[in-house]
């Protein structure tokens, strides 16, 4: 009988957010697989459960990827679990997961808490939505990327360490426009959360005077610009093949944000580049 793996999400700060559902499946499997089994300990002598532990931490992910295999190739049923939130979002796990549906083993999602829908579900803007994960955490690809957002239209939502979060807001501002509302969402869930609302600008200079420390989640609202004309279009698909995007990629991405004819701004670009 081959075994299975459970793709099992653990609370990101309060631990009575936990499923029965989760609680159920960890006290059945075999083996649970955690980001570190040291934090994952924790949770479970929390809730009194005792069971063989595998560490699939960073760059051990690949190796201990196979491990799991094993596992499931011997019968034996699988939790798999990051330090907080849902496996693969953001956190380690995608590569097992993948592996398993590789070899054919059956893998059942235990949804559960994520920063990501806590942070949209408090943040107040509604549609579609873009998640970013986290910004490049060099300067000068943050703010490249920051520029490729900046007339999306969706929702941004993203992840931002401590000590990057000013640098991030202040390109943020600068970018996107200090006018643009945004949420930024601090330790949510947990005894210190807090939840600011405000213009960029306004977010910048008021966290410049808190103690940043813990977990950030950022959500922004998309562009409601709009392109003037089609030599604006033009200007953005030319820059983003000057960063060595393909024109067919560029103009698709510009006339998609915009809803311009991707043939007219096609053309023009070729007209424009010879």
């Amino acid at each position: 009988m081959k075994g299975v793996l459970y793709i099992v999400s653990t609370p990101i700060g309060n631990l009575e957010d936990i499923t029965l559902r989760a609680l159920r499946v960890l006290k059945e499997v075999d083996v649970i697989a955690g980001e570190d089994t040291r934090h994952t300990r924790k949770l479970l002598s929390h809730f009194g459960i005792s069971k063989p532990l595998i560490s699939y931490w960073g760059a051990r992910e690949k190796v201990k990827a196979e491990e799991v295999l094993r596992h499931l190739a011997e019968g034996r049923s699988v939790a798999l679990v990051t330090d907080s939130g849902t496996p693969g979002i953001s956190d380690p796990g995608a590569r097992v997961v993948r592996r398993a549906a590789e070899e054919g083993y059956e893998t059942i999602p235990v949804p559960g808490p994520s920063a990501l829908t806590a942070a949209l579900s408090v943040a107040g803007m509604t549609g579609e939505f873009l998640f970013i994960g986290f910004l490049p955490p060099k300067a000068t690809q943050r703010r490249r990327m920051l520029q490729e957002l900046k007339y999306e239209r969706k929702v941004i939502v993203l992840y931002e360490a401590p000590h990057r979060l000013l640098d991030t807001l202040y390109d943020m501002a600068d970018i996107l426009g200090d006018q643009r509302y945004g949420v930024v969402c601090h330790e949510l869930t947990k005894l210190n959360e807090r939840i600011y609302r405000g213009q960029l600008g306004d977010l910048y200079e008021i966290l410049k005077e808190e103690t940043i420390a813990g977990e950030y989640v950022i959500v922004v609202e998309g562009s409601t610009s709009r392109v003037e004309s089609m030599e604006d279009a033009l200007k953005e698909v030319l820059r983003l093949m000057k960063q060595g995007m393909r024109r067919k990629e560029a103009v698709k991405k510009i006339a998609s944000q915009y809803g311009l004819s991707q043939k007219e701004l096609y053309d023009l670009s070729l007209r424009q580049t010879g």
